[in-house]
């Protein structure tokens, strides 16, 4: 195994999980000349077997691995750089102390606050253990907060950052214009809980689905619509707290998806308590969720839409991506900008080329250089604009 704060010559991975993402980042991995393997590890082994034969580049080692079985994930996670967890959120705090205690760094894609702010109380422990646990390494959070902080550093005085990002179909279809490019239960999650933002130099929560305002993307997109939503600012809020006056971040939907879907708010199909109905107790977010799997498309061509705006020095700067599903490659959108964002990462764990250890948000230890030099590389462009 590479020794950690020096560049590797040859370096191991490990992804934990092989869906969608688990996928994306098997794909990715594989393809840099310095990685010798990368292991992909889920509870279905066949599943880790179809990823590691289709995505895997020859490089690819399946392996069945319950992530629940402590010592087993211990064992494992030794022998590799660094960790890469595509399992769902849940998992990520214990799977953090699993890498603290094998000593090998790790990442994850994030998706919940307190399992987040869980995993950064690890700090001491990890920077003891010489490692590198960072949380929320996706898209959004995730992505966003690299551009947050290379941003940063163009500006004297920043003043203002405004995140927009949105996963759509190619193809809006009603009723909702939408289609499911990750979990349903993450997709509710975002819709009713409550946002966290900086206004006037606070920080303040406010409800989601709300301040809904419209914006311009070149054709065929064109006007689009976002709103409030949960989540994906998670630790600029604490990151920015005194060095801004205004940061959120707002979801991209086809207009009027907002509006039909608070609809469904309202009336309470998003309330996890159980109600009597003939005799039985019914979930009615359970119902939903089940409704909106069986309706909604999931595999369709999708399109990935980032926009990030920043004031500062009586100037304004615009950053703009549009990544479009990869048919060659069989890649949607949302995994190339989920999961590439936090293979760059976990191979920069993995290379030493963080600087500093411990358990850190990664706009505060990933260089920002580096980084948009990673995404270029992946044809994940970002186009910038001085307004």
């Amino acid at each position: 195994m590479a020794a950690l704060g020096r560049e590797a010559t040859v370096v191991k991975i490990l992804v934990l999980g092989a869906g969608r993402m688990g996928h994306g980042a098997v794909h990715d991995l594989t393809r840099q000349r310095d990685v010798e393997s990368v292991t992909v590890a889920d509870m279905a082994g066949e599943r880790a077997q179809k990823v590691a034969a289709r995505a895997g580049n020859g490089k690819a080692i399946p392996l069945a691995l319950d992530v629940n079985d402590h010592r087993r994930v211990v064992d494992v996670m030794r022998g590799h750089d660094a960790v890469m967890s595509c399992v769902l959120y849940g998992l990520n705090e214990q799977l953090a102390r699993a890498a603290i205690e094998a000593r090998t760094n790790f990442c994850d894609l994030g998706g919940n606050n307190a399992v987040v702010a869980a995993e950064l109380a690890l700090d001491d422990a990890a920077r003891k253990a010489g490692v590198n646990i960072i949380p929320d390494c996706g898209l959004a959070p995730g992505m966003t907060q690299v551009l947050v902080a290379h941003a940063a550093t163009r500006f004297d005085a920043l003043e203002e950052v405004h995140i927009r990002v949105g996963g759509l179909p190619q193809k809006p279809k009603p009723p909702l214009e939408y289609q499911l490019v990750f979990s349903v239960e993450g997709l509710i999650n975002e819709y009713i809980e409550r946002a966290r933002v900086i206004r006037g130099g606070r920080i303040v929560e406010l409800e989601s689905m709300t301040e809904v305002e419209n914006l311009e993307f070149p054709e065929p997109y064109g006007r689009m619509e976002a709103f409030q939503t949960s989540g994906g600012t998670s630790t600029l809020p604490e990151t920015f707290l005194g060095r801004v006056r205004e940061l959120d971040y707002k979801t991209i939907r086809y207009p009027g998806h907002c509006a039909k879907f608070k609809t469904m708010v309202d009336l309470g199909l998003c309330s996890s308590e159980p109600l009597p109905l003939n005799g039985m107790r019914v979930a009615p977010r359970r119902l939903l969720a089940d409704l909106l799997v069986r309706n909604l498309p999931a595999d369709e061509p999708d399109v990935v839409l980032v926009r990030v705006e920043f004031a500062g020095d009586g100037r304004r700067l615009r950053y703009d991506i549009i990544d479009r599903f990869d048919e060659t490659a069989g890649l949607s959108a949302m995994m190339r900008t989920t999961a590439f964002p936090a293979a760059i990462v976990a191979l920069m764990m993995a290379r030493g080329q963080i600087e500093w250890k411990g358990a850190l948000p990664q706009e505060r230890c990933v260089p920002p250089d580096l980084f948009m030099r990673a995404l270029a590389e992946r044809k994940v462009n970002v186009v910038e604009t001085w307004l």
